[in-house]
């Protein structure tokens, strides 16, 4: 029996993820604003879809991965959006990075729709999720997170549970990528003022990250940022804002006093309003920090 499953969202993480449920035997219908990015799947292992809908029609599961909490909205709720066609007892499984209360507002309006929604953000960048490298948090009911298992684990190389409550794998993710933000800061701010000190910044870089930061954030984007070689861009600097803000307004809702999270929100706008959006989040605060030092 054929395995069928809704994928929406093939961008620089989606189309990988896709390739590997492709690769695990699955038959994705998809859907993406731009649907040529299909054109560099197995076509005979997918059926391009003109609308969200469709792509939800006829299957138990749809995966959305996409880019922030309007589109993610929009997708759902929309007039071609998942909840016109999603089956009864089907499941959503939304690994995008969004608010917290858009989960719980998504998982409530698929339960009144006899559906269910599982949060299910990722940590990774392109390069993992081609690799089934993804770090994975779930949140939702124990039914969905039983009917995700065995297709996450196409994805990544560990599932973490955060509970029943939808918007709980949000908030890890959250927290997560403000501290990836936060350490690409640091790492810019020590190696230009190694540099500006005589110094090489990337024998800086190396020695830091096989001793006392010897882990992956250090020492993979340690490497881009000490090299300042920021391409391919992995993840755009507009998204890395837009998870900023997301920062920022959890921040705000919890009254959460965060000065770094403020120092790196205002660090990110500055790249987008300098007009680096398209560029990779590293170079967004790489470089912002060495122009500033006059470098």
């Amino acid at each position: 029996m054929e395995k069928k499953l809704g994928f929406i969202g093939l961008g620089n993480m989606g189309l990988n993820m896709a390739k590997n449920l492709i690769a695990a035997g699955y038959h994705l219908q998809v859907y993406n604003r731009t649907i040529s990015k299909a054109d560099e799947l197995d076509q005979s292992s997918i059926s391009k879809c003109k609308t969200p809908a469709e792509a939800a029609r006829n299957v138990a599961v749809v995966i959305t991965m996409l880019a922030d909490d309007d589109v993610v909205k929009e997708t759902v709720t929309g007039t071609d959006g998942i909840l016109q066609t999603l089956q009864k007892d089907g499941l959503h499984i939304s690994m995008s990075t969004v608010s917290p209360d858009v989960s719980q507002q998504l998982a409530a309006l698929h339960k009144n729709g006899g559906s269910s929604y599982l949060t299910a953000p990722v940590f990774g960048r392109p390069e993992a999720a081609a690799a089934k490298k993804l770090w994975i948090c779930v949140s939702g009911d124990k039914k969905s997170k039983e009917t995700a298992e065995p297709i996450l684990g196409c994805l990544g190389q560990g599932v973490f549970d955060f509970g029943e409550d939808a918007g709980g794998a949000n908030v890890v993710k959250i927290a997560g990528n403000f501290m990836i933000m936060s350490s690409l800061e640091i790492m810019a701010e020590a190696f230009t003022l190694a540099e500006k000190n005589g110094l090489d910044r990337a024998k800086v870089a190396d020695f830091f990250g096989s001793t006392i930061f010897n882990a992956p954030i250090y020492q993979n984007y340690g490497k881009l940022i000490a090299n300042k070689q920021y391409e391919p861009v992995g993840f755009k600097a507009k998204l890395g804002y837009k998870d900023a803000r997301l920062t920022f307004k959890l921040a705000q809702q919890s009254e959460t006093p965060m000065p770094i999270g403020t120092a790196i929100h205002n660090r990110l706008l500055s790249a987008v309003a300098k007009g680096w959006g398209e560029r990779d989040w590293a170079e967004a605060i790489g470089r912002g920090v060495t122009e500033d030092a006059g470098i």
